[in-house]
């Protein structure tokens, strides 16, 4: 059969679920690894942790305590995630740090379990991150008017703006405030869907000139093929950092009204 490269972000129905016969609640492989990713992104934190809690049950302090590996790498974006939101929201931020820290960890680990092979990537799918951008701009607007009241609203007018473009201005802050969810998911989903379809290209020329009477030239795509993958583990750790670090921003924007 012939394969698109874009059939490996298909929805697949795993079990059929309808109420109504016109709302669809059907799980499928999407809802499997927004599961899995969940889970595994807790588990990851909880092992890290493990040998603390066992430490402190068995009356330990006096020992010397060495890290795991797992710890360090948990504690390294632990602090990683911390420091960002400090210079980009500063301390009135911090009480969203475990907030920001979740979605962090939960892009991380679904951008990774899409490299895994018969892997699906969940941030592939402009739904799910359309999803997650709204609702943290809705609840970022919300906080605004919560902390700010209706003097929120000055943050869409900028400082010394001509009286005479004023509601232009406005207008146009007001869309580009709009516009945030959308930039904010398209540019993850679009940045995992292009990896994805890459490799599948490439991969589909190595098994190309397997296939053919010139298989020795399979190595040429084969290392690229490597190389990308490679690629598409930093740029899974990067956009997960991008859309963390976008989200501190626009939380800093609420608190601090910075404009």
């Amino acid at each position: 059969m012939f394969c698109t490269p874009l059939e490996q972000f298909e929805i697949k129905v795993i079990q059929p679920l309808h109420f109504f016969n016109f709302i669809d609640f059907s799980f499928t492989n999407s809802s499997f690894y927004l599961i899995l990713s969940s889970t595994l992104a807790f588990s990851f934190l909880k092992l890290a942790v493990w040998n603390i809690g066992k430490k402190e049950n068995n009356n330990l302090d006096k020992l010397p305590f060495v890290p795991s590996r797992l710890q360090s790498i948990a504690e390294m974006l632990y602090d990683f995630v911390q420091d960002m939101i400090k210079q980009q929201a500063g301390e009135r931020g911090l009480p969203y740090f475990p907030m920001v820290f979740t979605i962090f960890m939960f892009i991380l680990f679904a951008n990774l379990i899409g490299l895994l092979p018969l892997g699906f990537t969940t941030t592939g799918h402009l739904a799910v991150t359309l999803c997650l951008a709204l609702g943290f701009n809705i609840g970022f607007l919300l906080l605004g008017f919560i902390n700010h009241g209706i003097h929120f609203l000055k943050f869409f007018v900028p400082n010394d703006a001509p009286p005479l473009l004023l509601p232009l201005i406005v207008i146009i802050e007001v869309m580009s405030y709009a516009l945030r969810t959308l930039s904010l998911s398209i540019r993850l989903f679009a940045n995992m869907m292009a990896g994805h379809t890459l490799l599948f290209i490439l991969s589909s020329f190595v098994l190309a000139f397997l296939n053919s009477n010139m298989s020795i030239l399979a190595i040429v795509p084969f290392i690229l093929v490597l190389a990308v993958i490679g690629l598409e583990f930093g740029i899974a750790f990067l956009q997960a950092y991008v859309f963390t670090i976008l989200l501190a921003i626009y939380l800093n924007d609420s608190l601090n009204m910075a404009h």
